[in-house]
């Protein structure tokens, strides 16, 4: 973005939000209380935000809903809450305060980095954190939003400009608890939030309240049947020696365990000649697939010669000890999967180079042959599966690439040692047709797509996602004892075979590469942990019937969540290391972060009596004076409505508890949660979850509605520190002013996809507003100046009067289904545009009390957007109360007949400008005539009068044969008001009568006509207008003479116009003629001060009319037209010689008033009366 010249207009836009922000927080605006009257309410909420940095324009923007929202439904009456709590739970601010402490501890304080690595930079998406946010994120997900920052986390600190004495401070957990909220609280407070801060909190059991609140829940959850303990597997961090949950990652947010068939292949052949491998027990190589139905079909087995194998011990159930083959990484994952003996060690007895593997003999499970081979495959990656592979030529393409490759290429074969009986003689085996693809569905693709070897990946990759996908779902097995069964049936019995005949053992690795905020690769480990039984039936059909009764704005929203209560099952809810509540009966434990913030929403509503104002930690006690001790889960049950009678041994006053009652029940439900589309499948499906798990017979306590969006880009790209397109909140309000910058969040989008925040646009949007501000004053100053009736502009008053009772209802509902681009758009740009087009009807005068309407009702429907703007111009306007206080302007019903009429006209004169630009436009002439003009020849034939006069034809009805085509058309409507293809339509004109001079406009009409029915709808089609075109013109012909720079304009009916003229007009589309007639007024008379000139001429008018112009031009010369006198030429030849001065009637004929001019098309003048066209006249005065 371009440099500003200067910031006077900025920083008057912040001297004026700093000064309304500290009037609403001296008149406690958003501090607000639940009522004992019936009123509506309205509570929406925002995810709190974790509390290892500062807020980004992506936290902004999530928020913005709420903030929106929350404005909107104050000038609706409501009485709104809109609380926000600080997010301290996890694993990551206890690992980066770690990490501060170790940094010293090797290399001093301040710390001396060694130079090498000091240098060391990182890309960091979509954060300002100093550390990496504790937000669980979906599949798609701010994974590549996240980041590796510096190497080492004090530089990461010093990113965020603290000094090395403030750094040494954050060595202590508890201090990022104390320093970023009420940082965070400030930044929200410069945007204009209008929360209230009274509810804030932080969690953990630091803050007593909200660790009693908690506890509370869990207790409730374990006792209902919600919480169990078992062996689960997840993904799990050996370095931190806990699972690593989304928000402890670094990277592979949403990555679940995703189970695979580990495949034994034994070894056949001795393997003592490798160091180590001198042993009786049996040993295999283990590959890792998703296809276990395919096994039937190994031809051999691939390994990468490159790759170094290690053989390790297992002791599975039932088999007794074994040796495994595999990739280091994949012994590492087993290990924790109960394979070995002690959890999370394997024990190495060789390391091998899969060179060594070559040609080694196999019996592979369920496949026909005796033996297989282990043969090289160069594609094969180390950090996926287990570096074996298992080898299907008939149904994977790349297999069947690879061993195409070693059949074609002997000196290949010779290099990794193999025999031609290991590779030649193994042909495709049928196991599996595929319709359309037959048994061999790997040779098809690989023949049609023309692939030439298995490097040829881009191929590859298309014909396996096409196979995969057709053989699972069409699919037929060929083979013994599944013969003609879907795929799709059969693949999980198959895999049960397996497992039962000990030929293949379930095994479990992450879905892609996780790692955790410790730097260690997590792995799937199978461990004891209590969890959260999601996906139990009858939760789960309670939490489908929430979900149903939820608003969720969009369709694709509640698809996600369909999804996810579909593929959702049981979540971890403890952890060992962190920040947190510990679990109440098993203290060894910590709540993981997304299972203590599921219904906190309920905390907020009560908050504000239990801790004291600003004490985010809860160490002061409230206004109530209750210690957290007291909150029992008794007391918590009735404050929440689980029971109806306070608990007997309360150690807390009656009214006390009959007030934090009365808070919830006022409050409660959530009306509106705000968040992006990433926490669908996560925290919002726990949200649901956990409400109907506490409020199981009160559906009324259920969340009402829930708006995810998308994530945000900044001028088009995913925001970058490291590229500098990046902006935190703060940044952006210095730069852009709150509300320019809460304009432009306004207008980046209100769809799941991602929205765009455009610096251009918020620069505009701040010059915008400090424009509507001076306007206002403008006005203000000067209204005792402007019109009170509506005396010659009746038309354009009622008009924008009907406006703006139709923009401000457009608005509203734009408001209500959370749209705000769309608000913004018709209440801001359009409304603006109204009053610029109200402006130019009345030629600048405009009617007093129409005019402070429109600003006050500007001011009122920006307001939940622009908050500081609006409330300042509030105050110019002498509003004695805040505007945070007033109602949504009160409409009138709207004329929808001159919306129409004023809609047509802008449209006509829209196509008038453009007919008259192009009437000027001057065409440069060819090359050949250019070289043989002179200089002056050249300007006078590039010289083009400037138009006139206009005559604007208006047609009450279609051309006949358009008319035919409208009415054929019109038949041809379905029920859903669309019409057909172009064949069909087509096919049915043929009958239609098109005049042969007309067929080639048939197609481009019809063109318009199906566009225009797309926009409007059948009305598109009707013969006739709705407008009375012919008046509308009429009453506004001194606009268009204005607008279009005319003398003269006339308005005729096109039935008299000629047929050329009649074939471009139209109903709802006049044609408008342009003339630029002017004759040459000579006068012969010496010495008199009067000289030859130009004079435009107007089609119909009189010569007493055109002496009274020339009288107007003359005027310090003439002083009435009498004075005047016309004269032609008896010859027309004769025009080009000036008459004698000695004698002026000599060839000339007078012409008399009562003479009328004719101006035709092509801008030739005649005169009654007079034969031959005239282009010169002689005045005497």
């Amino acid at each position: 973005m371009a440099a500003r010249k200067g910031t006077a207009k900025l920083d008057e836009l912040r001297v004026i939000e700093r000064d309304i922000q500290a009037k609403w927080e001296q008149e406690k605006t958003f501090e607000v209380d639940a009522s004992n009257e019936k009123s509506e309410k309205f509570l929406c909420t925002f995810p709190y935000p974790y509390m290892n940095g500062r807020l980004h324009l992506g936290h902004t923007f999530s928020l913005s809903k709420c903030e929106f929202a929350a404005g909107y439904q104050r000038l609706q009456g409501k009485k709104c809450l809109f609380p926000f709590g600080f997010h301290c739970t996890g694993m990551p601010i206890k690992a980066c305060a770690d990490k501060l402490k170790r940094e010293m501890e090797d290399f001093g304080y301040p710390p001396n980095f060694p130079k090498e690595e000091e240098a060391v930079a990182a890309e960091e998406v979509q954060s300002s954190d100093p550390v990496i946010k504790d937000k669980a994120k979906g599949k798609k997900s701010k994974a590549a939003a996240k980041q590796v920052a510096a190497k080492y986390q004090w530089q990461i600190m010093q990113s965020i400009h603290l000094s090395d004495e403030e750094i040494k401070l954050f060595a202590d957990p508890m201090h990022w608890l104390k320093y970023f909220p009420p940082h965070c609280m400030d930044d929200c407070k410069k945007m204009g939030l209008k929360v209230d801060w009274r509810r804030s909190f932080i969690t953990t059991d630091v803050n007593p309240f909200y660790d009693s609140f908690v506890r509370w829940q869990f207790i409730r959850l374990k006792e209902r049947g919600k919480i169990e303990f078992g062996k689960r597997y997840t993904i799990y961090s050996p370095k931190d020696d806990q699972p690593c949950m989304d928000h402890d990652r670094s990277s592979g947010e949403g990555v679940g365990p995703q189970e695979q068939t580990l495949v034994k292949m034994r070894v056949l052949d001795s393997l003592s000649h490798i160091e180590g491998l001198k042993t009786d027990l049996p040993i295999y190589l283990v590959a890792a697939t998703l296809r276990p139905e395919t096994m039937f079909g190994q031809t051999n087995c691939w390994v990468h010669p490159n790759i170094k194998y290690i053989a390790f011990t297992v002791n599975l159930p039932g088999c007794g000890p074994e040796v495994f083959i595999s990739t280091k990484r994949a012994a590492r994952n087993m290990s924790y999967q109960g394979f070995t003996t002690k959890n999370g060690f394997y024990d190495v007895m060789a390391t091998i180079q899969g060179s060594n593997l070559m040609g080694v003999a196999l019996k592979a499970p369920l496949t026909s042959k005796d033996k297989v081979y282990a043969l090289p495959m160069m594609t094969i990656k180390e950090d996926k599966g287990t570096g074996i592979v298992t080898s299907v030529p008939s149904d994977s393409p790349d297999d069947y690439a690879a061993l195409e490759d070693l059949k074609k290429k002997k000196d290949f074969r010779a290099k990794h040692g193999l025999k031609d009986h290991m590779v030649l003689p193994y042909e495709p085996i049928e196991i599996i047709n595929i319709p359309g693809y037959g048994p061999h569905a790997a040779v098809f693709m690989y023949n049609k797509l023309k692939i030439q070897s298995q490097n040829d990946s881009v191929k590859l990759a298309e014909a396996k996602d096409e196979v995969y996908l057709k053989g699972f779902n069409e699919g037929i097995l060929q083979v013994d004892g599944y013969k003609g069964r879907k795929v799709s049936d059969v693949k999980k019995e198959i895999q049960k075979k397996l497992y039962d005949d000990k030929l293949a053992a379930k095994y479990m690795e992450p879905e892609r590469k996780v790692m955790s905020r410790s730097g260690d690769e997590c792995v799937v480990a199978l461990c004891d942990q209590w969890y959260l039984d999601y996906g139990e039936k009858n939760w789960r059909k309670l939490t489908e019937k929430a979900l149903e009764q939820c608003e969720t704005y969009t369709s694709s929203v509640k698809e996600n969540f369909r999804s996810t209560l579909d593929w959702l099952h049981e979540h971890a809810c403890s952890r060992s290391y962190g920040l947190g509540t510990k679990m109440p009966w098993d203290t060894q434990y910590l709540i993981e972060s997304l299972s203590d913030s599921t219904i906190y929403n309920a905390y907020y509503t009560v908050c504000h009596l239990l801790q004291a104002k600003g004490n985010f930690n809860g160490s002061e006690m409230g206004p109530f004076c209750i210690t957290p001790e007291q909150l029992t889960p008794e007391v918590w049950d009735y404050i929440f409505c689980q029971t109806s009678t306070p608990p007997k041994h309360a150690q807390i006053h009656i009214e006390k508890l009959a007030k934090l009652r009365q808070e919830f029940e006022f409050w409660y439900p959530v009306d509106l949660r705000a968040s992006g589309k990433d926490l669908v499948p996560n925290h919002l499906t726990y949200y649901l979850y956990n409400h109907v798990a506490m409020w199981p017979d009160n559906p009324s306590k259920w969340p009402k509605s829930i708006r995810a969006n998308g994530h945000l880009l900044l001028n088009g790209q995913k925001m970058s520190k490291s590229e500098g397109n990046f902006l935190t909140m703060t940044d952006a309000i210095e730069k852009f002013s709150a509300d320019g910058m809460r304009m432009s969040l306004a207008d980046a989008g209100d769809t799941v996809e991602d929205a765009n925040f455009v610096e251009t646009m918020a620069d505009a949007g701040l010059l915008r507003l400090h424009n509507l501000i001076e306007w206002v004053k403008e006005v203000l100053s000067s209204k005792e100046e402007m019109r009170i009736d509506s005396s010659g502009h009746k038309f354009a008053d009622d008009c924008f009067t009907s406006e703006m009772n139709h923009k401000v209802n457009m608005t509203k509902d734009y408001y209500e289904k959370m749209m705000f681009k769309e608000a913004l758009r018709t209440g801001f740009f359009e409304f603006q545009a109204a009053k610029d087009k109200y402006r130019e009807l009345t030629q600048g005068q405009m009617r007093q009390d129409l005019i402070m309407q429109f600003i006050e009702w500007q001011t009122l429907i920006l307001s939940p957007i622009c908050p500081h703007v609006c409330e300042h111009i509030w105050q110019l306007l002498g509003k004695e109360s805040s505007i945070m206080r007033a109602s949504w302007p009160v409409t009138a019903p709207y004329n929808a007949s001159l919306l129409k009429d004023i809609d047509y006209l802008m449209d006509s004169c829209h196509e008038f400008r453009l007919r008259s630009k192009q009437f000027m436009t001057v065409s440069k002439p060819a090359k050949s005539q250019a070289k043989s003009q002179a200089k002056g020849s050249k300007e006078e034939a590039a010289k083009k009068l400037k138009p006139r006069h206009a005559i604007i034809w208006v047609a009450k009805n279609f051309p006949p044969w358009q008319d035919r085509v409208l009415h054929k058309l019109h038949e041809l409507l379905d029920d859903a008001n669309t019409l057909p293809d172009n064949r069909t339509i087509v096919t049915a004109l043929k009958d239609v009568d098109i005049p042969s001079k007309h067929k080639k406009k048939l197609m481009p009409f019809v063109a318009l006509l199906k566009e225009n029915v797309e926009r409007d709808g059948p009305s598109a089609l009707n013969t006739t207008s709705e407008v009375d075109e012919m008046e509308v013109l009429s009453l506004c012909k001194e606009y268009i003479k204005k607008t279009l720079d005319l003398e003269d304009v006339e308005i005729c009916d096109s039935s008299n116009a000629v047929d050329s003229i009649k074939d471009d007009c139209r109903p709802n589309k006049p044609f408008m003629v342009l003339t630029a007639a002017s004759l040459n007024l000579a006068n012969p008379q010496p010495c008199n001060g009067v000289f030859g000139f130009d004079f435009p001429i107007f089609n119909n008018e009189t010569a007493g009319v055109v002496k009274a112009r020339i009288a107007g031009q003359l005027q310090n010369v003439v002083k009435d037209k009498s004075d005047i006198q016309l004269r032609t030429y008896e010859c027309p030849q004769d025009q080009r010689r000036m008459p004698k001065p000695d004698n002026l009637q000599s060839g000339l004929v007078d012409v008399s008033d009562d003479c009328v001019f004719a101006v035709s098309p092509t801008s030739e003048i005649c005169i009654s009366g007079f034969n031959e066209p005239v282009t010169k006249l002689v005045y005497v005065v």
